[in-house]
């Protein structure tokens, strides 16, 4: 990159940084009424030009195949008329949710007689970094812009025709409601120095939230000078309890893995109690086999079933996001807690069981940002918990964990009422 360029770069990152603060006074003070409306207008959009964004699509997903990309970030990348549709649903689902913003609570008297309480406000100037999915465009702007915030969006190169499409859409939302167009900006270059500003624009950004692998995660965390809610990967995991109806068991740890492969809360590791393994293992790996999914498993997991492949270390650590599952046999619920301890990654497990003292021990020592009780753990998702939609899933603990909706989107600051109170 030459010194021009990056010059260039570090400009037109600053003006987007000018802007979304400038953006992001108005928003704070916006009515609700006129953030509702910006966001219906959107999904309104969005379902209008459903054909243009497929055939802007097509381009990123030829380039992507092009390119080399593998199935699960085509399956990321990929808008077909189901996802279109839920776009405009969470957009809708966003707007029919209350407004944080300016909620007081926690209100009290203090022997001094003045009143202490909180009010949620937004958190000012949000920039989001995620590679191919599409559909963040719109899940992101929409609750950062319900939430008060401005948003800076950042996606990636593979999905640069889809993003400028949605923008497109949310901009035309923004004009009729007759808010700031600089209330969401979709970065329009794609090289990477562009995410090096972003991150180290303290001045203008709040906070940071990086979606995509690993590695984008690890560079935004090390590099970034403002704020990061984040998740490194999604090792999640199913433990069926020696006590676990076997057709529940089977239902939910199929789902948990099949249903959609390239997602962070797709089941990753399988964990079975030695008492139930021999009885389950084998119909649910016939399922597996016959969706195509590749078993590594340990030593007893391929005694069992003789076309499981072994496992290395290196495999209770991965995130497929393929249709490839990991397996293993252990003694009881406290073998499944401690491996689920040292593999994973705080995002969600799962637990298979009858038995409400072994649900409740999982429940309260397993720490991850969800935990479950005889479910699939694809529900770790922001859509199904009721947040509308989500801006990602954190396993930071403090500030925000696990799905990151309108609240987590906040922030609160004390208030205090009096009456010409002075302090004595």
């Amino acid at each position: 990159m030459t010194n021009d360029t990056q010059l260039d770069i570090q400009k037109y990152m600053l003006e987007l940084g000018r802007n979304a603060r400038q953006a992001a006074r108005v928003l704070a003070r916006a009515e609700t009424s006129a953030k509702n409306r910006a966001l219906d207008l959107m999904a309104s959009a969005i379902e209008d030009t459903a054909a243009e964004l497929i055939s802007e699509n097509a381009q990123d997903l030829a380039a992507g195949e092009a390119n080399g990309l593998d199935a699960a970030l085509l399956d990321r990348l990929e808008l077909n008329p189901d996802r279109i549709a839920a776009m405009a649903e969470g957009l809708r689902q966003i707007a029919a949710l209350p407004d944080p913003i300016g909620e007081i609570s926690e209100m009290s008297f203090r022997p001094s007689g003045i009143q202490v309480g909180k009010m949620r406000v937004p958190l000012g100037v949000v920039g989001i970094i995620y590679e191919s999915r599409p559909n963040v465009t719109a899940d992101a702007a929409g609750l950062c812009l319900k939430s008060g915030n401005a948003a800076i969006l950042r996606g990636g190169s593979e999905a640069l025709h889809s993003n400028q499409a949605i923008a497109r859409c949310i901009e035309s939302g923004l004009r009729a409601a007759d808010l700031p167009m600089e209330s969401v900006q979709v970065v329009k270059v794609t090289d990477r120095a562009a995410v090096g500003e972003l991150i180290r624009m303290e001045n203008y950004v709040d906070v940071i939230i990086p979606r995509g692998g690993k590695g984008l995660i690890e560079r935004v965390s090390a590099d970034a000078r403002v704020p990061v809610i984040k998740h490194l990967h999604g090792v999640c995991h199913v433990y069926i309890d020696d006590d676990a109806d076997h057709d529940k068991a089977i239902r939910v740890a199929f789902n948990a893995k099949t249903q959609r492969y390239g997602t962070c809360n797709t089941m990753e590791t399988l964990l079975v109690a030695r008492s139930a393994a021999a009885d389950i293992l084998p119909e649910l790996c016939r399922q597996y086999f016959d969706e195509d999914v590749e078993l590594r498993g340990c030593a007893e997991t391929c005694a069992i079933i003789s076309s499981c492949k072994p496992a290395s270390d290196e495999d209770w650590d991965e995130e497929y996001l393929a249709p490839i599952l990991s397996i293993r046999i252990v003694d009881d619920l406290t073998e499944a807690m401690e491996h689920i301890h040292h593999h994973g990654s705080g995002h969600t497990e799962s637990i298979i069981t009858e038995n409400f003292s072994h649900a409740q021990s999982f429940l309260r020592e397993v720490d991850s940002s969800s935990v479950m009780v005889n479910t699939s753990t694809r529900f770790a998702d922001g859509f199904e918990y009721g947040l509308g939609a989500e801006i990602g899933i954190s396993t930071d603990k403090i500030h925000a964990r696990g799905p990151v909706g309108l609240e987590g989107l906040t922030s609160q600051k004390y208030i205090v009422l009096g009456d010409g109170h002075i302090r004595q």
